[in-house]
C-alpha cells in the first residue's frame, strides 16, 4: 500500500481549472517530485493535500485513509507537514522557537497543568526540546539557535522553514520549491539533506522543485504536470526527455529539432 494516494484530483477557480485529473501514489520511503511551468498547478496540489483547499473531485488517501475531508489543522498530527513558496515563519520570535512551534502538535497536557506547570508538562517539554536540538544539529542551525528570524538571511530562513516542519516529526514531508532563491551552495546543501531524510531518517517526501539539477540528483520518480494535467511520469531522466515535458517547457520547435 503507497504512503499517500491521490486520484483524479480536480479543483477549479472561477471557472479555470486549476488541476484537472492529477493521480499518482507515493510509496513509503521515496523521493518524489512534482515539476512543470509556473501556473502549472502544483502549488495548488500541495494545497488540496495540506487541505487548505478542497477538491471539486477526486480523493486523497494517507496510509489507506481518507483525508479529503479533513480540516487543515487535522493534517500535522496524522505525520503530514510542509513548507511553503512562500517562507511561513515568525519574524519576531527566534530560530528556536519557531521550530518549538512545530511540536504544536504533540503536545498532550491541558491547559490546567501548563497553568499549573506539573511535572508531565516539564518532561513533555523536554522531550519537544531534545527533538528540536536534534533537528537544530541536522541542519547546521547552531549558530542561529536564539536569533530572531527577521535578522536572519534569507537562505538561513529557508532553512529553518524546513526544520520547523521536520520538528513535527513528519511520516510524509511536503517541500514546496525547496531551493527557490538559494545559491548553487545552498542547493547542494538541500541535496545533502534531502538524501539524510530520506535514507538516515526514513522519510518520504514529496517536492515540488523547478531546479532540475536538484529533481534528478534526489527524485526516485517524477510526475510532470502543466496547465493541471498530468503529462508524464517516471524517472527524472524519463521525464525530462518525454516530448510533451519537451513541449510544454520550450515549445512544439523543440520538440521537431529533439525529434529530428
Amino acid at each position: 500500500m503507497a504512503l499517500l494516494e491521490v486520484r483524479d484530483l480536480a479543483i477549479a477557480f472561477g471557472g479555470l481549472k486549476a488541476v484537472d485529473g492529477v493521480s499518482f501514489s507515493v510509496e513509503k520511503g521515496e523521493v518524489f517530485a512534482i515539476i512543470g511551468p509556473n501556473g502549472a498547478g502544483k502549488s495548488t496540489i500541495f494545497n488540496l493535500i495540506s487541505r487548505f483547499y478542497d477538491p471539486s473531485a477526486g480523493s486523497i488517501r494517507f496510509e489507506g485513509r481518507e483525508i479529503t475531508g479533513l480540516a487543515a489543522h487535522e493534517i500535522a498530527p496524522l505525520g503530514i507537514a510542509r513548507t511553503f513558496q512562500n517562507i511561513e515563519l515568525f519574524d519576531h520570535s527566534t530560530v528556536l522557537q519557531n521550530l518549538l512551534m512545530g511540536r504544536h502538535a504533540h503536545r498532550r497536557t491541558s491547559w490546567i497543568e501548563d497553568l499549573l506547570f506539573l511535572p508531565r508538562v516539564r518532561r513533555e517539554e523536554r522531550l519537544h526540546r531534545r527533538r528540536v536540538e536534534e533537528v537544530i544539529e541536522f541542519l547546521e542551525l547552531e549558530a542561529h539557535r536564539n536569533k530572531l528570524i527577521a535578522g536572519l538571511p534569507y537562505g538561513v530562513r529557508k532553512v529553518v522553514e524546513i526544520g520547523r516542519a521536520l520538528a513535527t516529526g513528519p511520516k510524509l514531508l511536503l517541500l514546496d520549491e525547496p531551493a527557490s532563491g538559494l545559491s548553487v551552495e545552498e542547493t547542494q546543501d538541500v541535496a545533502f539533506w534531502i538524501e539524510d531524510m530520506q535514507k538516515d531518517m526514513g522519510l518520504t517526501i514529496l517536492m515540488v522543485e523547478h531546479d532540475m539539477n536538484l529533481v534528478a540528483r534526489v527524485s526516485n520518480r517524477v510526475l510532470a504536470v502543466a496547465n493541471g494535467r498530468p503529462l508524464a511520469m517516471g524517472t527524472p531522466a524519463e521525464v525530462q526527455g518525454h516530448p510533451a515535458v519537451i513541449e510544454a517547457y520550450l515549445g512544439t520547435a523543440a520538440v521537431s529539432k529533439v525529434s529530428a
